[in-house]
């Protein structure tokens, strides 16, 4: 088999050889995509569960196949625009000209993936890399090899060799994120973040970052609990918590704290009525995550926590965790300083919204943020005030799933976005073009510049 650099070398080869594929091409490449994704869905959805010990077929569907295949079709349905050259205003004094900006394909793109939603994660940013014209190379993580082999064929199948699949550890991903392709994305942790930005710079390759952080929700002191529980609740339990952009913690006013637990625990039974046996909720992927989870939690009690369970079960045998929410942990414990990136859920009062807004703001800057409120003045307060890579008002990570919004973090929570127009940009060179015809003004600023006329050009200019 070769080896990783002759597989980048193969791709390079093959990019120089079609370096702005056509529209029709394009188009082809993702309807191949799309017929090749309802072809092995089932099987992706039961690789998942392999992969995680269980996952919930239909939540497989819901979160990673779906968005996919809802992703390809608003791909195809802008490709031709996309690609259009964008034409640009010419100054007058300029004229006769043209202006116009092409989105030119970068090469060879690297993605790396993350386990915890591996369809989605691939296929999401592969698919705009492809529609952008460019050949990439895809990371899958080791920790979910089923998946990958089922991936692995897709991908052969849809694409040929306008893609190659490579698989192993960290010291793969390691190689792999310091070949010298023309764009890396990377979605993962924030630690391992700043490796792959290490790495990319040797090559002063251009990087997306997709990290995460302690994305909060907070609950204005007019919201409906009835109403937003369930909403809260969804974000946090789809797969478990293992999302990027779960609720993390909660802030809600001190008056509301009671109320609002006793609606997630009444809200987790009504979702999961027959827990630990319900197949609608997901284990945790591996004992090591598993043993992480735990350990927050036995470091915040420790120090003083209550810890609230919205289900009672023996978890260690099938990591399968009930919802645990966690009640006057101390400022410094793990569980507020780390991403818990699992069904642990920190619930903070505050008793003015100056005091939850400081609280927010004094954090690294999340990659999400949740309001629950529909008072129109302070949800514009928090929009202006408060920096996140994106905002759910009234719900939690659906923000992620709108076709036509970027997605992407900011600061500690990422570098760069995708999703929408800004995916295929992202992974194009915006082109600057300026077209002139036979006759050209600009003679009349080549020196000598003690010419009259030239004075006379450059003082009206300067004006």
């Amino acid at each position: 088999m070769p080896s990783i650099t002759e597989q980048f070398s193969q791709q390079q080869r093959a990019f120089y050889a079609e370096p702005y594929p056509s529209f029709r091409l394009r188009q082809q490449r993702l309807q191949q995509l799309t017929l090749a994704l309802k072809m092995h869905a089932s099987a992706l959805c039961e690789a998942v569960s392999i992969d995680f010990g269980h996952r919930s077929v239909d939540e497989t569907r819901l979160l990673e196949i779906t968005p996919c295949l809802q992703g390809l079709k608003y791909q195809l349905a802008h490709l031709k625009k996309w690609m259009r050259p964008e034409k640009r205003r010419v100054h007058y004094t300029f004229a006769p000209a043209s202006n116009s900006v092409l989105a030119q394909p970068l090469g060879v793109v690297g993605i790396i993936v993350p386990w915890n939603y591996p369809i989605f994660l691939a296929l999401g940013p592969l698919m705009a890399a492809i529609a952008a014209g460019n050949q990439a190379m895809l990371k899958l993580s080791e920790f979910t090899p089923a998946t990958n082999a089922v991936l692995r064929t897709l991908c052969q199948q849809a694409l040929g060799d306008c893609v190659t699949v490579i698989e192993g550890d960290a010291a793969v991903a390691a190689q792999f994120a310091a070949l010298p392709f023309d764009h890396i994305l990377f979605t993962g942790s924030t630690a391992v973040g700043y490796k792959v930005m290490q790495a990319a710079a040797v090559n002063l390759t251009p990087v997306t970052l997709e990290l995460g952080g302690k994305s909060p929700v907070l609950i204005a002191p007019d919201a409906n609990l009835a109403r937003i529980s369930e909403r809260l609740l969804f974000g946090k339990t789809a797969n478990a918590g293992q999302t990027c952009v779960a609720p993390d913690y909660v802030l809600v006013p001190q008056a509301m704290q009671q109320a609002l637990v006793a609606q997630l625990q009444a809200d987790f039974q009504r979702f999961y009525p027959d827990f630990p046996n319900s197949k609608d909720y997901s284990a945790v992927i591996n004992e090591r995550q598993y043993q992480r989870l735990q350990k927050l939690l036995a470091q915040a009690h420790s120090a003083g926590a209550e810890l609230i369970p919205c289900a009672q079960a023996d978890t260690t045998s099938n990591r399968i965790m009930p919802l645990t929410l966690v009640l006057n942990a101390p400022a410094d414990s793990l569980i507020l300083q780390e991403e818990i990136f699992g069904p642990v859920l920190p619930i903070i009062p505050y008793n003015s919204m100056e005091e939850a807004l400081t609280y927010i703001r004094q954090r690294p800057k999340p990659l999400a943020l949740y309001l629950m409120s529909d008072e129109q003045k302070l949800i514009q307060q928090v929009l202006t005030q408060v920096q996140a890579g994106g905002v759910c008002i009234n719900d939690t990570l659906l923000h992620v799933a709108q076709d036509d919004l970027p997605f992407g973090g900011v600061g500690p929570s990422g570098l760069g976005h995708y999703h929408g127009p800004e995916g295929f940009k992202r992974f194009s060179h915006l082109k600057a073009i300026h077209k002139k015809g036979r006759f050209s003004s600009s003679r009349f600023i080549y020196p000598p510049f003690n010419r009259p006329l030239f004075r006379a050009l450059l003082n009206w200019l300067s004006r």
